[in-house]
């Protein structure tokens, strides 16, 4: 059996566990099943954004009379082109993974799903391997309700929807969160007719301002079906019959279903029932402050513990995990600082802290602004249909509780208070800084005085 200094399942996040150990001159072991570079380069955040920014060129321009300007005829959109562009540029990058690892002395790179055979033995193929510290960073799948008839038919989940080369006429999504609203809306632009079939609500988790705007800014463009689910599916002559569980039974045709309701850890054939690890109820492996979980000198990171679900959130781990077990004498808990979020959907919406909803549960007292784009230079010049900067402010620190943002360039535009709340500033910081103009950011310095005013010193 081959002894490592670490071994690490898993090529997404993992990744931050790889070389950087290597070139301590540790021996690592890497185990991938599917093509290296996990979900956010295969088949998530980065093809996904390489599908959307076309989409967002072609919604960007949709209502041109607002700018005194027409378009004499629609966009054409080489689709096949499109997709075949993305999956080679995604499948080149992830190619190039494993080579690059394999020139290394001090990594082995196995292409086989990792197992647990014993606490600290995996087997990788035909091989046995253990290590001294042991990483899974196997991230999570596409969760597929039970609906009767939707086994054996050919719906799409987000890697099929990535991946596809023909444009549906008709697409019915199932789900309402980031990626379906995401390629949703991409698809919409491209032309396709596009349904949404909302479990409860749209976007659900983000603040009522946000979902409120987005909700009417959506409805517009797509047909929406909330609080709603599939009774069943039915498929033939290349087409899906849809039931909705609603009182009339509302049938929906489409020639492409898109199931997008979640994930589900990768933790089912880990065999971890030869570990002393533990799951919790819903799947996901536990871990104590130090990222470890209940087998000594073993931890997690990623989508499979269930923390958050974010490429930059992991990354965020794989880097204190190193830092931390290799570089310093003695280790600290992880800390988070304040976990950012955007959805790249037209229009764009960005997150930082918590929901007004949320500081009003904790019982904070506060102060809320909120901003339009169309009171600045810049929203004045680009009238967009949606957009405004929302400001949630302590009353006794001063200091940001949570920041929400829809609209142009959101995701950009949150960066400013991101490093804000890490950095723990108050009011007056922001507000003492010079602003270029006209900029976006000035729609979040005005967001500043308003609350400054509200607040009357």
């Amino acid at each position: 059996m081959k002894h490592y200094d670490t071994i690490v399942i898993g090529t997404g996040g993992g990744t931050k566990l790889v070389r950087p150990v290597a070139d301590l001159g540790k021996k690592v072991a890497v185990a991938e099943m599917e093509s290296p570079g996990g979900t956010c380069l295969n088949r998530g955040c980065i093809p996904s954004k390489m599908l959307i920014y076309p989409a967002d060129i072609i919604h960007l321009t949709e209502d041109l009379s607002r700018l005194q300007m027409t378009r004499d005829s629609d966009w054409k959109v080489d689709f096949s082109k499109l997709v075949d562009r993305i999956s080679s540029t995604v499948d080149a990058d992830s190619q190039s993974i494993a080579p690059s690892y394999n020139k290394n002395p001090n990594i082995d790179y196995y292409p086989y799903r990792g197992r647990f055979v014993g606490k600290k033995e995996i087997q990788v193929g035909s091989e046995m391997i253990s290590g001294d510290k042991i990483f899974i960073a196997v991230g999570g799948r596409p969760k597929i309700p039970n609906i009767e008839g939707l086994q054996g038919t050919p719906y799409w989940t987000s890697r099929e929807a990535l991946r596809n080369t023909k444009l549906p006429k008709k697409l019915v999504i199932l789900g309402a969160g980031f990626i379906a609203l995401e390629l949703g809306l991409a698809y919409k632009a491209f032309g396709t007719d596009v349904t949404f079939i909302a479990r409860s609500k749209i976007l659900k988790e983000e603040d009522h301002d946000i979902r409120e705007a987005f909700h009417n800014s959506v409805a517009k463009k797509v047909n929406l079906f909330e609080n709603c689910n599939i009774h069943k599916v039915n498929y033939s002559n290349n087409l899906f019959q849809i039931t909705l569980a609603d009182k009339s039974q509302t049938i929906l045709e489409a020639d492409a279903l898109l199931i997008a309701t979640g994930t589900i850890p990768n933790t089912d054939d880990l065999g971890l029932e030869n570990t002393d690890i533990k799951l919790s109820a819903d799947g996901y492996i536990e871990t104590n402050e130090y990222l470890e979980t209940s087998s000594k000198n073993v931890y997690a990171l990623g989508d499979v513990i269930g923390r958050y679900f974010y490429r930059h959130s992991v990354n965020f781990e794989g880097e204190y995990l190193f830092e931390n077990l290799y570089k310093k004498h003695k280790p600290d808990p992880i800390h988070y600082p304040p976990m950012p979020h955007a959805v790249f959907t037209y229009p764009e919406i960005a997150r930082v802290g918590l929901t007004e909803e949320s500081v009003r549960l904790a019982g904070f007292d506060y102060v809320k602004a909120v901003q339009p784009y169309s009171s600045s230079a810049q929203g004045m010049a680009r009238l967009p249909e949606v957009g405004f900067v929302k400001i949630i402010i302590d009353k006794n620190s001063r200091k940001v509780l949570g920041a929400h943002i829809i609209g142009d360039e959101a995701s950009n535009l949150i960066h400013m208070i991101i490093l804000g709340m890490t950095m723990g500033l108050k009011l007056e910081d922001y507000l003492n800084m010079i602003y270029i103009h006209p900029s976006l950011p000035e729609i979040t310095r005005n967001a500043f005085r308003k609350v400054r005013d509200l607040l009357g010193k």
